[in-house]
């Protein structure tokens, strides 16, 4: 969760901070191909059972290679720049960013996926990134929001040194009930996003800077027991539990030579280049460290498969360095990754339902021509 992914230019204005990335499709990226028409998908008879979920449109839009492991896909967001929706706890609701078409800064919103209300969660001010349920109840959220240090949206950077990502010294992290004001957390001078919960206990593991470098951090929801769990120069960011909160997967970079020379220069100012960057994932305590990519590519979001078998992620691995796609990589032994999903533009972000049934990610899929949004979707996931 990492501001969002500008990753090429390719995701567009969110602010995708830890959750996958730090910015999202841009307007420098070539316009997307007119998409089909939504229809309306026909009648699930194949499947066992009729999709839970009412919000939203059944669209056709799954090319062969994603009907092998999606199906019943369901358009819930029209318009936009929608992503990092992650699962309520009962599976009835997702909590997700947003910039509205007409601009402004990412919020965090609440969308039922049984009436397709949505209802602004964040205050409404500075800019907001990664917001997670609290697990198991799921009463209350956290998110990262710059409000402390003004209602103002704060400045993106220039690309005077080239295309680089804001690292807001003024995100910290706030747990929020509905209904009340935002509650500072681990609040500290810097950056501290990207917080992401245990299923089981709630604890949570999120980014900061607090000690000099991007690192992984874990900590009890009550604040207690803070721990740092990654020690390696680079960007450590986008951290998710496995099901049983036994191993941790996530995203990092890992310069070295001139490119750590500039990955430090830029830290001091704030910032960060997207460099290559690879899956791993590792014990909840920090050891066992294991690597899933190494193709140099911009591989994010990545997220274990029900079973914990394997790990889905966005990645630009295609050959294609503007193409985002979901791939599937093992968790363990060998293997190559797999891509799971075709259509032109990107996909990326994405969850399993807590019940291992749905998988929800967000999509330029149904982007009409001439305009940059981001949409969010959900499908029925066979393993």
């Amino acid at each position: 969760m990492n501001s969002r992914l500008p990753l090429a230019g390719l995701l567009t204005g969110l602010a995708l901070v830890a959750c996958g990335g730090t910015d999202a499709p841009h307007d420098d990226h070539p316009e997307h191909p007119k998409p089909p028409d939504p229809v309306e998908a026909p009648k699930p008879a194949e499947t066992a059972e009729a999709m839970p979920f009412k919000a939203g449109k059944a669209v056709d839009m799954l090319s062969e290679r994603e009907k092998a492991h999606l199906s019943d896909l369901r358009q819930l967001t029209f318009g936009g720049e929608n992503a990092e929706a992650y699962w309520s706890p009962d599976g009835t609701k997702l909590i997700f960013q947003r910039t509205p078409e007409e601009g402004g800064c990412d919020q965090e919103l609440v969308f039922d996926l049984m009436t397709g209300d949505t209802t602004m969660v964040s205050s409404g001010k500075g800019r907001t990134t990664c917001g997670y349920y609290d697990w198991p109840k799921g009463e209350k959220f956290i998110y990262a929001t710059t409000e402390a240090g003004g209602a103002e949206c704060p400045p993106v950077p220039d690309h005077s040194k080239g295309y680089v990502w804001p690292l807001y010294a003024s995100f910290d992290l706030v747990w929020h009930t509905p209904g009340q004001d935002p509650v500072p957390f681990l609040a500290h001078e810097g950056y501290d996003a990207e917080a992401t919960a245990c299923f089981t206990d709630g604890r949570l593991v999120f980014t900061s800077d607090r000690s000099g470098d991007l690192e992984l951090w874990s900590v009890n929801p009550d604040g207690s027991d803070l721990k740092q769990l990654t020690n390696t120069p680079g960007y450590d960011g986008g951290a998710f539990y496995t099901q049983d909160c036994s191993r941790i997967v996530w995203r990092a970079s890992r310069p070295e030579g001139e490119a750590l020379e500039d990955y430090k220069g830029l830290l001091a100012e704030h910032m960060v280049r997207p460099s290559a960057l690879e899956i791993y994932s590792m014990k909840a305590d920090g050891t066992d460290v294991r690597q899933h990519t190494s193709n140099g590519k911009a591989n994010f979001g990545p997220y274990p498969t029900p079973d914990m078998k394997q790990i889905i992620y966005s990645s630009n691995a295609g050959g294609n360095v503007r193409e985002f796609d979901l791939w599937l990589a093992p968790m363990e032994g060998g293997g190559e990754p797999v891509q799971l999903t075709d259509h032109a533009g990107f996909d990326g972000f994405p969850m399993f339902s807590p019940d291992g049934k749905y998988l929800v990610f967000a999509s330029n899929r149904a982007t009409a021509e001439g305009k940059h949004d981001t949409n969010l979707f959900v499908a029925r996931w066979t393993p």
